[in-house]
């Protein structure tokens, strides 16, 4: 562990070794984070500026580091949904859902998820649980039950349906773009397995929460007895809600070909409803409704993203991840099933604390020089597939694993509903060995044996 695989920063102060700054950086946030005695952005951000004042990175890079597209997506996407909720929209959605379900919440939290998974294999799973979030803490609050096992589920959820496509999730998008596998590719390949995952979470989420889930009779006789149409608030407003909804969903499919990164379409979609809600009205009450609007937004995971960002930016700057992605390599003695299968393991372990995307962003390159000596890019195909259900799904492993998870622990908190690290990790990380377990298995089975 040296200096020599990338030059060090310029100007580290007091002599320190950049490798082991970074990391020790990296691994004091995490820690403080995990304590939950100082608020997470807080932390992170603190930890992005030790990283700049010490040399780790200057201020440049530490800018260059910040992906900017995410955090652009999650602004756009919370503004939609604040105005959306007004019209009462996520209310008539969750009356229908009770009805539905016959105001079972043991019902109600199956299908939830498996709708979440679902959305999230057509959009980004960021996108999905800002869509689906505000829909259920409003059904847990007409019955009454908690709404943590509801968004546990669905955060679950968001990151299983994710893994299954292509525009799912980022670290397939980076998979794709460098590997040219399309669409249909990612389906084939990581399709079944995700639907084996998916029934299995039920199973455990019914085992866990469903079956003692429950609503008195007087709660699920009211349920059944409301007029969905009646919280339809503003209906005008619900109209312009649903036409930019469906528009910034619509460009979503279409990105690739409208050469649009999904940050630039949410804040368009943001931008557009905002000149709808404000249209004709008086300058001071223009501002007042915008001043709402961005008071929606969940400042906290934004601003505990843009520290992050900062210091994994400045982790890989000094070579960790890339001696991490070598020393995979190099630790399988030319075996395609050991490759796989540490990749699959040690991308999971790793995605659950450190953000996926630059760890795929590192191994790509790594994966592609170790393909000649496999007999090429046909013969190394499991590997790639590993590699995305290890960093996809290693997501659920802790609250900071993956963006979908603190979207909806930022929701929750500003609800009122406790979703700290603990709570999720405790449970989120064993089911996340359980999934990679599976996922491990299939691979064998398909591609290894």
């Amino acid at each position: 562990m040296t200096q020599a695989v990338l030059p060090a920063p310029p100007h580290l102060a007091f002599g320190l070794d950049p490798l082991w700054t970074a990391t020790l950086i990296l691994a004091a946030t995490y820690a403080v984070v995990a304590t939950e005695r100082v608020n997470r952005a807080v932390v992170a951000l603190l930890g992005a500026v030790v990283m700049i004042a010490l040399g780790v990175l200057n201020q440049d890079e530490a800018v260059r580091g910040v992906d900017f597209n995410t955090i652009a997506l999650l602004l756009g996407m919370m503004v939609i949904v604040g105005i959306a909720q007004r019209s009462g929209m996520f209310e008539y959605v969750a009356i229908q859902a009770a009805r539905a379900a016959r105001g079972s919440p043991g019902a109600m939290i199956a299908w939830l998820a498996l709708a979440t998974a679902f959305l999230s294999a057509l959009l980004d799973n960021v996108t999905t649980v800002l869509l689906v979030v505000p829909v259920t803490m409003a059904l847990a609050k007409d019955l009454r039950v908690e709404p943590y096992p509801f968004l546990f589920a669905e955060v679950f959820a968001s990151n299983l349906g994710g893994t299954a496509t292509l525009i799912g999730d980022p670290p397939n998008i980076l998979i794709g773009s460098a590997t040219h596998l399309s669409f249909g590719a990612f389906v084939v390949n990581l399709a079944p397995v995700v639907l084996v995952l998916l029934v299995a979470q039920t199973v455990a989420i019914h085992l866990i929460w469903g079956r003692r889930l429950d609503a008195s009779e007087e709660d699920r006789r009211r349920v059944m007895a409301m007029d969905a149409r009646a919280a339809l608030r503003d209906v005008p407003l619900l109209r312009r809600s649903l036409g930019v909804i469906l528009a910034v969903v619509a460009a979503f499919v279409t990105a690739p070909y409208l050469r649009l990164e999904p940050g630039t379409i949410a804040l368009a979609g943001a931008a557009v409803l905002l000149l709808l809600d404000t249209r004709g009205l008086p300058p001071v009450e223009q501002a007042r409704k915008v001043h709402a609007a961005l008071a929606q937004a969940q400042w906290i995971t934004l601003l505990f993203f843009v520290g992050l960002f900062v210091i994994v930016a400045g982790v890989e700057r000094v070579g960790l991840l890339d001696l991490l992605g070598r020393g995979i390599a190099g630790a399988t003695g030319g075996d395609l099933g050991a490759l796989a299968t540490l990749v699959l393991w040690i991308s999971a372990l790793v995605s659950a604390v450190i953000d996926n995307i630059p760890f795929v962003a590192t191994m790509i390159p790594v994966v592609e020089g170790l393909a000649p000596s496999f007999g090429g890019a046909d013969a190394i195909l499991p590997v790639w597939w590993a590699l995305s259900l290890g960093a996809c799904l290693g997501g659920n492993g802790t609250l900071i694993g993956a963006s979908a998870n603190l979207t909806v622990a930022g929701y929750a908190e500003q609800q009122g509903v406790s979703f700290s690290f603990w709570r999720f990790t405790k449970l989120g990380f064993p089911l996340m060995l359980l999934t990679i377990a599976v996922a491990h298995g299939y691979l064998w089975l398909r591609y290894l044996r």
